[in-house]
């Protein structure tokens, strides 16, 4: 069967591009689409709206090899190329997590990691790719918070618009999800977000209209939830006023796997894809149209969006044929990014980076140095084209004159054991996120109690945590170095050696922050989170992560913006200049200056962040601070480099819902630099009239 839709779909492109009009309108791709749609039945516009399911066939649109229009293929994305419908799954890189992604701070890393994912999908000969997921860390318990980039709207915002970038270089169309306020996993389904403007256009659309706007993305994937009490594939001021009319979306929007939940309304709100079959969009959206109650205007705008896109991506010109992926190379770079993201947290008396040299034997001990960590589970999961266990890792990088010893950590007692009669004792500990669920951040098991035993044992005992998102650490104090290493894909063994042992070192910064506890946490009652009678109310507004914990002075496990390095820096010479910022045209920017020097023996890179401090009024209250630039350098010891940020207008802005827009409040803002949210170098003002 698939051989023979493949070799009609031939035919069709040679009939389609023998039309003298159709190719020399090839550039023009509305145009294009515009007469293609133009020459089908209503039937045949209804089979290009959903997906089909049947034998063979998943996350799959079916083609018309009459019109010459190809197949459709799905494929999820956002740690590698994941589920694509096939059985068995086809393998691919397993990258690091996405949140490990984020604590790189690293937009150039960020394009590179979407490079691979467009890469190798399309090396599988898929057309579509389900990432990057972009919602906000809302809470820590989320059971996807590894799948996306943390808890702050502009770090999230920069990651995404360059992995976007990367992904559709390769000519793979990026499907940023879930839009929109798609916070837990908890009653994903059904779940009624109640959640103001301002807080909505501050905290958890700014990625999304990075996205379009930065990062023209070509589709979007509309979540499960409800939205302020409109499920989201039917949610017409976020689909038709906010997406496609206020942000000029051209793409098109696929909807959840399962998230549609009525015709007419998903048709006429915006909806243009159902996932992964029609029971919506299938016979009943063509008894609509046929009844009068979504107009055909609608239905072929639904697929000039799709068409057109395809087209520009040569989906329609351009057979493909699957290759093999350059599992080694692209494996290197798996095991780069997994460096770059990995956050040191705490370094008591240098215990690292570990000394080989003077080392004769090794425990490495705990259920999460058994195997690599290849990523969290659900519709993200990867098949790797290999892995490297934490064992390997360590065994390969110190040779064979120095033993290494291992214990699953069952066996507490046994553990403690192998770590007394050890030089060294490495602690791997982590967690299990998954979709469809959300998760407690207390370490599973007997973990915890494990590494208060191990470090009882061993004075020069390292705990390395594998996880998706915060964890509670009521051991902390017990043991001196502490390694974030998050979940590290196929090459965890060899990437975590690299860190422990000083041949990287660690730069990464946190992208969300991690609670002391549950009473902390800015949605810390039933009705703010999980909610009641599935209803969620975010009544903490705009305060969400470290702007909650900022206000209300409480001090955290470790702040956002937090990383430790082999290295030290120091900050000089701060430099804010506004004389091109225009108020009144809301034009221009607020150019900040300043420089970073390695005081230090190590080359280490640093990630400089910039906040800012906006006027509060009593209608609309501030956070102390909000992130809005950074960058990371790399220096030598003793090299100083200067770093130069522009603010924009949106920079000092904040949305106030009487004008339903962006507005800069008259007043004194403060500009902060610092290595944390929390460790701020260098302060200056700035006067907005």
């Amino acid at each position: 069967m698939r051989v023979y839709l493949l070799s009609t779909y031939l035919v069709g492109c040679i009939l389609f591009c023998s039309s003298p009009s159709l190719c020399l309108a090839d550039e023009d791709w509305d145009a294009r689409a515009r007469e293609l749609v133009g020459k089908m039945t209503l039937h045949e516009k209804i089979t290009e709206l959903h997906g089909i399911q049947e034998p063979g066939y998943y996350r799959y649109v079916p083609p018309i090899p009459r019109l010459g229009i190809p197949a459709f293929h799905i494929a999820n994305g956002p740690a590698g190329v994941g589920p694509a419908g096939d059985d068995p799954q086809k393998s691919a890189t397993a990258l690091p997590a996405p949140i490990s992604l984020a604590a790189s701070w690293d937009v150039a890393l960020a394009k590179d990691y979407g490079v691979i994912l467009g890469k190798e999908a399309k090396d599988l000969n898929e057309d579509l790719l389900e990432s990057p997921d972009i919602n906000i860390a809302r809470v820590p318990q989320n059971g996807r918070a590894f799948e996306a980039f943390g808890e702050d709207p502009y770090l999230v915002s920069q990651l995404g618009v360059a992995e976007i970038n990367g992904i559709q270089s390769e000519g793979e169309i990026a499907n940023v999800k879930h839009y929109a306020v798609n916070n837990q996993e908890s009653a994903r389904s059904k779940v009624n977000v109640i959640v103001d403007e301002r807080t909505l256009h501050e905290i958890y659309l700014p990625a999304f209209e990075a996205a379009v706007k930065q990062g023209h993305v070509a589709s979007l994937m509309a979540a499960y939830n409800k939205v302020n009490g409109s499920y989201c594939c039917e949610n017409d001021l976020l689909l038709n006023q906010i997406l496609k009319k206020d942000w000029g979306f051209r793409g098109f929007v696929t909807s959840d796997f399962g998230a549609v939940h009525s015709t007419a309304a998903s048709a006429l709100a915006g909806l243009d894809l159902e996932m992964p079959t029609g029971k919506y969009f299938g016979s009943n959206l063509e008894t609509a149209v046929e009844s009068g109650r979504v107009p055909m205007s609608v239905i072929d705008d639904k697929l000039i969006r799709r068409f057109r896109t395809m087209m520009e991506y040569g989906l329609f010109d351009h057979i493909t044929n699957r290759k093999l992926i350059p599992a080694r190379e692209d494996g290197m770079e798996a095991r780069h990014f997994a460096e770059e993201g990995m956050v040191l947290l705490k370094n008591q008396g240098n215990q690292l980076p570990l000394d080989s040299k003077s080392l004769h034997s090794v425990a490495v001990i705990g259920s999460f140095a058994e195997k690599a960590i290849t990523g969290g589970g659900g519709s993200s999961h990867v098949e790797p084209l290999y892995t490297v266990a934490p064992m390997d890792g360590i065994q390969q990088r110190l040779g064979t004159n120095v033993q290494v010893s291992f214990s699953d950590g069952k066996d507490v007692a046994k553990a403690a054991a192998l770590a007394k009669s050890s030089d060294v004792a490495i602690v791997m500990v982590g967690d299990d996120e998954t979709e469809g669920h959300d998760h407690s951040i207390v370490l599973s098991s007997n973990q915890d109690e494990l590494i208060e035993f191990v470090a009882a044992a061993n004075p020069h005992t390292v705990v390395v945590l594998k996880t998706g998102s915060p964890v509670f650490m009521p051991w902390l104090d017990k043991v001196p170095a502490l390694l974030e290493a998050w979940y590290p894909g196929e090459e965890d063994g060899n990437a975590v050696a690299a860190v422990l042992f000083g041949d990287v070192n660690p730069s990464g910064k946190l992208p969300i922050t991690f609670p002391r506890r549950l009473a902390d946490l800015p949605a810390s009652t039933m009705e703010q989170y999980p909610g009641t009678n599935n209803v969620v109310h975010y009544s903490e507004g705009v305060f969400v992560g470290y702007r909650y914990f900022d206000a209300k002075d409480i001090e955290p496990l470790f702040p956002f913006g937090y990383g430790l390095s082999y290295t030290t820096f120091a900050y000089k010479n701060l430099s804010v200049d506004s004389k091109s910022f225009s108020t009144a045209k809301a034009e221009g920017s607020v150019t900040v200056d300043f420089d970073v020097a390695n005081t230090g023996k190590r080359f280490g890179k640093e990630i400089a962040q910039l906040y800012v401090r906006i006027p509060s009024t009593t209608t609309a209250p501030q956070p102390p601070k909000q992130l809005k630039g950074f960058e990371k350098v790399s220096l030598q010891p003793g090299q100083t480099q200067h770093v130069h940020l522009a603010l924009d207008a949106r920079a000092f802005s904040y949305w106030d819902v009487y004008a339903h827009d962006w507005k800069i409040q008259p007043g004194t803002y403060h500009i902060m630099i610092g290595s944390s949210s929390k460790d701020i170098q260098l302060q200056d003002t700035l006067q907005i009239h």
